[in-house]
C-alpha cells in the first residue's frame, strides 16, 4: 500500500503547464464546468489533482492524473475508496497542518 504521508509527497504542476490556471470538465449530462486548479502532486510516483469549482462553498474535487502515452495530462476518478480517503486526508493535512502542542 502506498504510504500516504507529507514526507512522501512531491509537488508538482504539470497540469498548469499544459492547461493553465483552469481546466474544463464535462459530467456524465454533458454539462460542462469550470475548476481552478488548487494543487497537484504525486505520492510514489501516482499522480493526484486537487480541483475547486467556482462556488465557493463547494469541496474540492480529488482526482488521479496521468500522462497518456502521447504526453497529455489525463485526469479519471479515484474509484477505491481508501484511496480516495487517504489522498483527501493527506491534502487537508498539507494544506491546514496541525499546530504542535503548546503553541
Amino acid at each position: 500500500m502506498t504510504s500516504f504521508t507529507p514526507d512522501n509527497v512531491k509537488w508538482t504542476n504539470r497540469l498548469k503547464e499544459a492547461f493553465g490556471e483552469t481546466v474544463e470538465l464535462e459530467d456524465e449530462q454533458g454539462v460542462s464546468s469550470i475548476y481552478r486548479i488548487a494543487a497537484e502532486f504525486e505520492v510514489e510516483g501516482q499522480g493526484y489533482v486537487v480541483l475547486q469549482g467556482e462556488g465557493k462553498d463547494e469541496e474540492p474535487d480529488v482526482l488521479k492524473f496521468s500522462l497518456s502515452p502521447g504526453g497529455i495530462p489525463e485526469l479519471e476518478t479515484i474509484d477505491d475508496d481508501d484511496e480516495w480517503e487517504e489522498v483527501s486526508e493527506l491534502y487537508d493535512e498539507l494544506t491546514f497542518p496541525e499546530e504542535e502542542d503548546g503553541i
